[in-house]
Parts: C-alpha cells; sequence; structure tokens
C-alpha cells in the first residue's frame, strides 16, 4: 500500500510538468508552420510568450528555456529542468530537451 502511494505521489507530482512540456512542443511546432520565413528570432519568442500565457504555463519564459536561432532557417533549440518537491528533501529533476527546424517541422 505504501508503495502505491509513492507512485501514485510520483505521478501526480510530475504529470504537470510533462503536460506543460507537450504543450509547449505543441505551440513550437504551430507557430513554426504559422510564421512566414522572415519571421525574426526576437519575434518569435515574443510570440511564444504570448501563446504560453494564453495556455496557462506562467511559471516558464521562453527566452529562459529556449534559444531560437536564423541560420540557415529558422531553428529552436529547448532545454530546461523543473524542480517538482517530492519527500520531505527529496525533489524529482525533470529534464527536458528538443530541437525544432523550420524546413522539417513544415514538411510534415
Amino acid at each position: 500500500m505504501v508503495i502505491f502511494a509513492i507512485a501514485v505521489k510520483a505521478v501526480l507530482a510530475v504529470w504537470p510538468a510533462y503536460w506543460d512540456d507537450r504543450v509547449i512542443n505543441n505551440q513550437i511546432t504551430e507557430l513554426m508552420q504559422q510564421s512566414s520565413a522572415d519571421i525574426t528570432p526576437q519575434k518569435f519568442m515574443t510570440q511564444m510568450d504570448q501563446r504560453l500565457e494564453m495556455n496557462n504555463i506562467r511559471d516558464l519564459h521562453f527566452k529562459e528555456i529556449a534559444e531560437v536561432f536564423n541560420q540557415p532557417s529558422l531553428t529552436v533549440k529547448k532545454k530546461y529542468e523543473v524542480r517538482k518537491p517530492f519527500l520531505l528533501n527529496i525533489d524529482l529533476v525533470l529534464t527536458f530537451e528538443k530541437s525544432f527546424d523550420k524546413t522539417s517541422v513544415q514538411a510534415k
């Protein structure tokens, strides 16, 4: 019974972070598909911050979790960690990392 309770607590602790990461990935993909070829990295980051705000992801700011480059096409490299308290002084550390490229996203 104790093991089941610990497993449920772990799932409840990490589920929101995985859900937020899924939403972030979907928003990056959608914005890359919808944006013009000449979008600047700064404008992309601003629009992503707006999308995160609309999707109720207020504890992460896009400029802190991702880098945007424009060489030769728009490229986004997302990498961040989320720490969730688990038991007493034990934290769960979740690392999320993924790269997006405008040409490969539009090919889908």
